[in-house]
């Protein structure tokens, strides 16, 4: 009865969103809907919402949204990712290059519009050789690879809030996974269809250009080193990194003052709150210590089962729902779960998204280039489907290593 109950819960959240409605709404809802068929204390409910509400993790979380959103202003008040796409093409003088890292770069923005920049590029790099449906495609993958792993997306965040697992412990156990994303990406979509050859002069300058590149994306990259090199917890390496790209580019305080308030995106911390909540009221519920006992039912392992819910749950929900909703059960359920198992189901996860309807950067690219969403994701199917196989045999190998 537990657990039919915790089906139930998801099945209504998950039910609210596919029918388009914002996801604060339904958690808040499931949140309700959890406390009435657990019958919780209403006293007990009132403490769990101001822990959630007031815990140091759930703070900090918002804060480094906020941070990142305020740098991302920043830059682009400098038009800082622009340079940075230019002085790339220049550099290499490779239209392969131009379709893949440029959009990646852009993609170091968690900005839905900044897929109109990436798919520009591609059109200038690539619009001969590949349809409207190819490029969008391409515009879309490509632009979406740094959401896999970098912990400057809230998703990511709130997956490492949840685990406990450092951002530089994951950011190195995605590597490969990055790396075989980029060489699918290029024998889907650009092999066989695209040169690598641009037909212009190669840059009079590389030294400048490459200059050009790293003023451009330096404020990222040092966020990463020092996450990775120092083991800086993400809100402290965007916040030093902040101020320093405030004094190095020279702005004004009247510059940045809009920036107090237009940073502060109301939308994404009321659905952080309301996760919050959700979560410690699922874990109040007493379904998450029941699932371990009701899993090993099936015939199948528990961490298979857990990719197939974070699959077909993203799709429906999207990343950031189903994490907060399976991540601490999964955890809590397959036997000696940690990084490998993580680097899994995010991967998962990264991979439904880019086929989910509930993208909302599918559909702008989709109207970016005049192409159907069904386009799009009938393309990226066989990649990720491929991707899948691959992500499950990564994480055999490891655990079969280090066992």
């Amino acid at each position: 009865m537990v657990i039919l109950k915790l089906v139930v819960v998801f099945a209504v959240v998950m039910g609210i969103v596919a029918m388009k409605k914002p996801m604060s709404f339904a958690v808040v809802v499931g949140s309700f809907l959890t406390w009435l068929l657990y019958w919780l204390p209403a006293k007990e409910v009132a403490v769990l919402t101001i822990n959630a509400l007031t815990s140091l993790s759930t703070l900090q979380l918002v804060l480094v949204m906020y941070l990142i959103t305020f740098l991302q202003r920043m830059m682009e008040k400098r038009g800082a990712i622009e340079k940075a796409r230019i002085s790339l093409s220049r550099l290499f003088n490779n239209r392969w290059v131009n379709c893949v890292a440029a959009p990646i770069f852009i993609g170091l923005l968690p900005s839905p519009n900044a897929a109109f920049i990436a798919g520009d590029m591609v059109k200038a790099s690539a619009g001969e050789y590949l349809n409207d449906e190819q490029q969008a495609v391409t515009t879309t993958f490509f632009r979406h690879i740094s959401e896999a792993f970098l912990p400057t997306y809230s998703s990511i965040l709130m997956a490492l809030t949840l685990t406990g697992i450092s951002a530089a412990d994951f950011v190195l156990g995605m590597i490969p996974m990055v790396a075989i994303l980029i060489v699918l990406g290029i024998l889907f979509f650009l092999k066989g269809k695209v040169p690598t050859e641009t037909g212009e002069e190669p840059s009079q300058n590389r030294w400048h250009d490459f200059l050009q590149l790293c003023e451009g994306v330096w404020a990222i990259f040092l966020i990463i080193g020092l996450i990775l090199a120092f083991n800086f917890t993400t809100i402290n390496a965007t916040a030093i990194v902040l101020v320093l790209y405030f004094f190095v580019n020279r702005f004004k305080l009247s510059e940045i003052k809009p920036f107090f308030l237009s940073a502060f995106e109301s939308k994404i911390v009321f659905n952080t709150f309301a996760v919050m909540v959700f979560k410690e009221m699922l874990t109040a519920s007493g379904a998450i210590n029941a699932l371990p006992d009701f899993f090993a039912q099936f015939p199948i392992p528990p961490f298979l089962i857990f990719t197939l819910i974070f699959l077909f749950g993203t799709l429906v929900a999207g990343s950031l729902a189903i994490i907060v909703l399976v991540l601490p059960v999964a955890m809590a359920t397959v036997p000696n779960a940690g990084l490998p198992l993580l680097v899994l189901l995010m991967s998962t996860t990264y991979t439904a998204m880019q086929i989910s309807p509930t993208h909302i950067c599918l559909s702008l690219v989709a109207e970016h280039f005049n192409v159907s969403l069904g386009s799009i994701i009938k393309r990226t199917v066989p990649l990720v489907a491929v991707f899948m196989v691959i992500s499950i045999a990564y994480y055999l190998a490891v655990t079969t290593l280090f066992a």
